[in-house]
C-alpha cells in the first residue's frame, strides 16, 4: 500500500511530462493534467502547436503533414516517457498511444500499464 496521494502522483507524472518536452522537444505545453484510470495513466497537454503549425494545419495535407512530424517526435523519445512511468509508478508500460488535434493543439498520451495502478490507491 502506497502512502502517496494518487493526486501527487499525477502531478508528478505531469512535471516529469512537462520537463522531457523542454528538454527532447525544445518546448513545452502551456498545461499538462495527467489521470490514473484502472490501468491507464492519461495525459492531456495543451498549447502543442506554435503559431506557425496551426497556419499549415489548415490544409489537409499542412495537417496530415504536422500530425505525422509531431507523432514521430514524440515516437522517436516514447522509451524515454516509458521509463517517466515507470520511475514514478513503479509499473511498466504495456502500450503508448497517442494522437493530436490541430484545432485545438492538443495532444493526448495514453500510456497502457501491466496492471491495474488505480487499485494502489483504494482504502
Amino acid at each position: 500500500m502506497t502512502t502517496t496521494s494518487k493526486g501527487t502522483i499525477e502531478a508528478e507524472i505531469s512535471k516529469e511530462i512537462t520537463q522531457w518536452e523542454k528538454d527532447f522537444l525544445g518546448r513545452g505545453s502551456i498545461t499538462v493534467k495527467s489521470d490514473i484510470l484502472r490501468d491507464m495513466i492519461i495525459i492531456n497537454l495543451k498549447g502543442i502547436l506554435t503559431p506557425a503549425e496551426y497556419v499549415v494545419s489548415e490544409t489537409k495535407d499542412g495537417l496530415l503533414s504536422i500530425k505525422r512530424t509531431r507523432t514521430a517526435c514524440v515516437e522517436s523519445g516514447v522509451e524515454n516517457l516509458k521509463g517517466i512511468i515507470l520511475n514514478i509508478t513503479g509499473e511498466k508500460v504495456k502500450s503508448f498511444h497517442t494522437d493530436i488535434s490541430t484545432s485545438t493543439g492538443e495532444r493526448i498520451m495514453v500510456f497502457k500499464l501491466t496492471n491495474n495502478y488505480e487499485k494502489t490507491f483504494s482504502s
